[in-house]
């Protein structure tokens, strides 16, 4: 029987630094991409295969890491009591909501007077935790059956719409409200299904408990997987169930492709999680065993995913104001008042997409040696309590 002979799982840190890293890609696309400014990435009809797909990758990241967050929180809890994790989830829950709207909603928008706050993805996580906090006082299979009924018929309130209500936009419909004049809420993560992902994979942190063989748990994370991503396909194209809007046809292969391959997100449809979630068991299924330099570099992400989070927003922010008035957009245009995607001012700026790449590869290579010593510095002062919180 193969055990795990340390408290972290390597698998686990190289998959939440992957999709760290490929998350940067869409952020980096937001703020450089030229097209971005004029119209989807994922429309059939304007886009092509390339853009399409660099937007497509990136899909896997929020669920993926909000999936890896509910393991990590059950291996943080076999070291405590229930209410200690309970305190634990709480705690963290509650400071990355203030993060939200504080230092990470500054990284956004560069903007002094907050004229939007943006309910997105750390807000998710945030009370993902929170949630997960009460849930934990449940036996697990009763977490299980919560997150599964949530994930799974949550698509039955699709064509429920209460317009103008923030609450429900909250709960489980994107919308942007202008709060006062000048003054905007996004909700852009509804809750719903989110803190259910979360609570999934606090669910199956069970399955690296040492009683556990390697072997039986590659076995079930495949099984599962495949599964997921074959639902998926059947649901697709039979448009039976699992997403606010059918799989429309196109004239051609490549506007197949793109429709195809883009469900719901916002919120995360059954499809579009039996997608994702469905490549996450295979992945972690597989990668149990590699070792290596590039499994080292990834996992150094994934080891200090927050500090890099907040990072990597501020560098490209700034990096992006510099390339605009390198090329006399002027940096201006990037203090926001809204979220950039919506901002009007923005078209006729921007880059071709290998200059997407270009300054994702070199973000990446610029933040590594960063989070590389912030991971030595949490390894050696394990002790200082504040450091969990970054």
């Amino acid at each position: 029987m193969t055990s795990l002979k340390t408290n972290r799982i390597e698998s686990i840190d190289l998959l939440k630094g992957l999709v760290m890293v490929i998350m940067a890609l869409d952020h980096i696309r937001d703020y450089f991409h030229a097209p971005a400014f004029l119209f989807d990435p994922a429309d059939p009809v304007k886009s092509d295969l390339p853009i399409f797909f660099t937007r497509w990758i990136t899909h896997f990241c929020a669920p993926t890491f909000s999936f890896l967050a509910g393991m990590s929180a059950f291996m943080v809890g076999r070291r405590k009591t229930t209410a200690q994790l309970s305190g634990y989830l709480a705690k963290r829950g509650l400071w990355l909501v203030f993060a939200e709207v504080t230092i990470i909603g500054f990284a956004w928008f560069f903007d002094v007077k907050f004229r939007t706050f943006g309910l997105i993805v750390i807000w998710a996580l945030g009370m993902s935790m929170l949630t997960l906090a009460a849930l934990v006082y449940l036996p697990r299979n009763y977490i299980l059956v919560f997150s599964l009924l949530l994930i799974g018929l949550h698509n039955l309130l699709d064509t429920v719409h209460f317009p103008g209500n923030i609450p429900w936009s909250i709960l489980h419909e994107l919308a942007l409200y202008n709060i006062t004049p000048n003054v905007k809420l996004l909700a852009g993560y509804p809750l719903v299904p989110w803190v259910a992902v979360m609570s999934l994979g606090y669910y199956f942190g069970a399955f690296y408990d040492k009683g556990i063989d390697a072997n039986t748990r590659k076995k079930i994370f495949n099984i599962i997987g495949f599964s997921a991503i074959a639902a998926f396909i059947v649901l697709r194209v039979t448009n039976l169930y699992g997403n606010p809007k059918p799989f429309i046809h196109y004239e051609t292969v490549t506007q197949n492709i793109i429709a195809f391959l883009n469900p719901s997100k916002y919120p995360p449809s059954l499809q579009y999680l039996l997608m994702t979630l469905g490549a996450a068991f295979i992945f972690l299924a597989n990668t149990e065993r590699l070792k290596g330099r590039v499994v080292n570099f990834f996992s150094t992400f994934g080891r200090v995913p927050f500090f890099y989070y907040i990072l990597h927003l501020y560098v490209i922010h700034i990096t992006a104001m510099v390339f605009a008035q390198l090329s006399g957009f002027g940096w201006k245009k990037f203090i926001l008042d809204t979220w950039i995607g919506f901002e009007p001012n923005m078209a006729g700026y921007g880059f071709r997409l290998w200059v997407v790449y270009l300054v994702w590869i070199g973000v990446i290579l610029l933040l590594y040696p960063l989070c590389k010593r912030f991971d030595q510095y949490k390894q050696a002062n394990k002790q200082k309590w504040w450091l969990s919180y970054l």
